[in-house]
């Protein structure tokens, strides 16, 4: 079995070798990604693996501790838990329905258009684009009555005083929520709209002569099976999107969040890893978070290799 491994590995070493001595050319034009790719992503992702088994003070040279980290993470760090928690319990809510969201008004705005259509796409990836996105929605969640929400909710006396979205536990995560959906229409969902736009339109008049009845049965059995690279792209984009969370709820909630009601992996990377220069606690962290991202894109393959059967 081993020797067959072997064999099967030499192999596709040989093909991929004659693969690239043949088409030297276009890997000469791809050359320059792919060392600029290795260099600042895949080579940072692996060095942080092995820092993740050392205590590193960035002064000193990185010494082996094992699995003393991990350890520590998952025993011995009450905040990990809960940034885990909120992490978690953010993008269940933020992923799905962000992706969700995003497809649906992506399928929307195809029927405008193209110039409205342009229009629209606009003003909806404008939020994702902006960087002044926390001052906006500090000025709407500000906890006096001159704040725009408190102002709305008094006027129409649905409240009596003003709510402190800012820093009332009992508020932020539903706040916090409403925020990362509103810029949750980044390049993914420009992704499904150019997945869209590239359906083949007669694959819808084939499909009405085999008995497809509705728009809806065109997005299921039609549209999605013929943009499933759009729909993974978008899914990696709102997978680490949601897991990466952290910088947007700083600037509105602060850092640390009132009680730690906010804090995510993000923000116990950024702390370890920016404030105490504990780099390999810091690693440690940054590759639980990459296990979690990479699971979650094995599952969510296997979902998309069902649409449209």
């Amino acid at each position: 079995m081993k020797q067959k491994e072997k064999l099967s590995g030499k192999s596709k070493a040989k093909t991929l070798l004659k693969d690239i001595v043949r088409h030297r050319n276009n890997y000469l034009f791809m050359a320059p990604f792919l060392i600029v790719f290795f260099t600042f992503t895949i080579l940072p992702v692996i060095m942080s693996m092995g820092l993740s088994f050392s205590y590193f003070n960035v002064l000193e040279a990185p010494k082996f501790i094992g699995l003393r980290n991990y350890y520590k993470l998952f025993l011995n760090d009450p905040l990990f838990l809960k940034a885990l928690s909120n992490t978690v319990i953010l993008a269940v809510i933020t992923g799905p329905v962000g992706y969700m969201l995003s497809l649906f008004m992506a399928w929307v705005l195809n029927e405008f258009s193209p110039k409205v259509r342009t229009f629209l796409t606009i003003i909806f990836y404008t939020p994702a684009l902006c960087g002044g996105t926390f001052v906006i929605w500090s000025l709407i969640y500000s906890g006096d009555q001159y704040g725009l929400l408190n102002g709305i909710l008094m006027s129409l006396n649905l409240i009596y005083e003003p709510i402190q979205w800012m820093t009332d536990t009992a508020y932020m995560m539903p706040a916090a929520i409403i925020v990362i959906l509103w810029t949750s229409f980044g390049t993914g969902f420009l992704s499904f709209i150019a997945g869209i736009q590239g359906v083949d339109k007669t694959m819808y008049e084939a499909g009405a002569l085999d008995g497809v009845k509705n728009r809806w049965q065109e997005l299921w059995y039609i549209t999605l099976p013929s943009m499933k690279p759009q729909l993974m792209f978008g899914a990696v984009m709102s997978i680490t999107g949601a897991f990466g969370i952290g910088d947007l709820i700083s600037g509105i909630f602060g850092f640390p969040s009132v009680g730690y009601e906010l804090y995510t992996l993000v923000h116990e990377l950024q702390d370890y890893g920016n404030t105490r220069f504990d780099m390999g606690y810091a690693s440690a962290i940054a590759t639980v978070l990459f296990v979690i991202m990479v699971l979650l894109n094995k599952i969510i393959q296997k979902l998309l290799a069902k649409v449209g059967q």
